[in-house]
């Protein structure tokens, strides 16, 4: 009991530890997060100022740069509430110190998923027609709706099995902390002080969100892959990408986790709870979603090859042999093919592996949304030559701020809000170590009857 009770204040000591204390190297980050985002800023100013005029995109080639990041950060939203739901649906035990990572990543990806597309307006202030004028017909106006409803989910999903935890944060840090802070903690913890009627309230509030949130997450990638499917052009025109866009959703997301995972466990030294095992675990989903991508690939460019509609040749020549040829061989071979290698050679098969896999995946991911969306528009709708496109450095500078707000929002919150989920890993370490005193066998001692005993102590 002992033991069990040191590990549980270790537990809560690594938990507290981010909110506590703040170094030289956070600051550091935060400063070069937020000079990164004011160069953005300073880029967004330059386009409101000039128009979409200052970008690549033209009439004939109108998405580029920001619907293939916002698509790319929707589909990496997958990682915490799609892959934390199943996990906790199939009780797979060994998710507990990574759903929490996995759902805020979802959280903070879709915000910035949301910021891409208002970023891809020329009139931003138009953004309120959508809702007044939108039409129910639209493609575009299902997808405002599945997002919000989606980002609405997994921020609840994200709240509800943190309540616990911030109880902890608001009774450990009484006194210790800011005044914001504790109001902060006080507010969030909602009366919380784990009495069984809470437990158990807690747990069927859980149960109804994991259920709920899975359909949700995936009419919400199909509803962004719609937005492509329901257009007459030849690259989209197909009713395999709703189940694409799902299957590369979760691959990237689970490539993303890897990463943060991995970045987060260095800097706040959760090595004791994020071990090796939750890496290759995730690294063997990769790999299965890297090999239904591989099928899902092949049945697409079957299909459209066998048929070889107008236009189609010409789509396959810019991917395999022309302008996206190095892109596209870069996603095939070193986005699919080799993370299931990497997972399958047992040299590999550890922490720097999966996350050389893990970057490997999310660089073809964002390489394989952009070329859906660039190389889609450059097939030639009339016989003309196609049209051309390249990222001016308004895109790129703006791209780099979607990244750096992203990583920026997943600093803030490690430094707010608890970054493992105390009370599950407690009880799933409560439960193992049960299980293997269960587990002890026990050798049975023949009892002596007293007469016996009198008889041998006097010999």
């Amino acid at each position: 009991m002992a033991a069990l009770n040191d590990w549980q204040e270790r537990l809560e000591e690594t938990a507290l530890e981010p909110v506590r204390r703040t170094g030289r190297r956070f600051w550091a980050v935060v400063v070069t997060l937020v000079a990164i985002i004011g160069w953005g800023v300073y880029a967004y100013i330059v386009q409101l100022r000039d128009g979409l005029v200052v970008t690549g995109m033209r009439d004939r080639i109108s998405w580029g740069l920001y619907i293939a990041t916002f698509v790319f950060f929707i589909g990496i939203s997958h990682a915490g509430t799609l892959i934390s739901a199943i996990l906790r649906v199939s009780n797979a035990r060994w998710r507990t110190p990574v759903t929490r990572m996995a759902e805020f990543v979802t959280v903070v990806a879709l915000i910035c998923g949301a910021s891409f597309v208002i970023i891809d307006l020329g009139r931003p202030d138009r953004l309120l027609n959508v809702f007044i004028y939108g039409r129910w017909q639209s493609p575009i106006i299902w997808d405002v709706l599945a997002i919000t409803t989606y980002l609405t989910a997994s921020v609840t999903y994200l709240f509800v099995p943190m309540i616990p935890d911030l109880a902890l944060f608001r009774d450990r840090l009484a006194d210790r902390s800011s005044r914001w802070r504790g109001w902060l903690y006080r507010t969030l913890a909602i009366g919380w002080h784990d009495r069984p009627a809470q437990r158990r309230s807690l747990g069927s509030a859980i149960g109804v969100l994991m259920i709920l949130i899975i359909p949700i997450a995936v009419s919400v990638h199909t509803v962004v892959s719609w937005i492509f499917a329901m257009t007459m052009r030849v690259p989209w025109d197909s009713a395999l990408f709703g189940a694409f866009f799902v299957a590369g959703a979760i691959f990237s997301g689970i490539a993303i986790l890897i990463i943060v995972m991995a970045i987060l466990r260095r800097a706040y030294h959760l090595e004791e709870y994020v071990t090796e095992k939750h890496f290759v675990y995730l690294g063997y989903l990769m790999a299965a979603f890297a090999a239904i991508m591989i099928y899902a690939n092949i049945s697409e460019l079957l299909v459209h090859g066998y048929k070889l509609r107008e236009g189609v040749e010409f789509h396959f020549r810019q991917l395999f042999l022309n302008e996206f040829a190095p892109l596209f061989w870069f996603y095939l071979l070193g986005g699919l093919i080799a993370p299931i290698v990497i997972a399958l050679v047992p040299a590999t098969r550890n922490v720097g592996g999966m996350v050389a896999a893990a970057v490997l995946v999310t660089l073809a991911m964002w390489i394989e949304r952009y070329f859906i969306v660039v190389t889609g528009l450059r097939v030639p709708l009339m016989p003309y030559e196609p049209a051309s496109y390249a990222p001016t450095w308004v895109e790129w500078s703006l791209l780099a701020a979607g990244l750096a707000a992203f990583a920026l929002l997943i600093t803030v919150f490690t430094k707010l809000f608890p970054i493992i989920a105390v009370w599950e890993v407690a009880e799933d370490h409560e439960a193992t170590v049960a299980n293997a005193g269960a587990a002890i066998p026990t050798v049975a001692i023949p009892a002596v009857d007293g007469p016996r005993l009198a008889e041998e102590g006097g010999r």
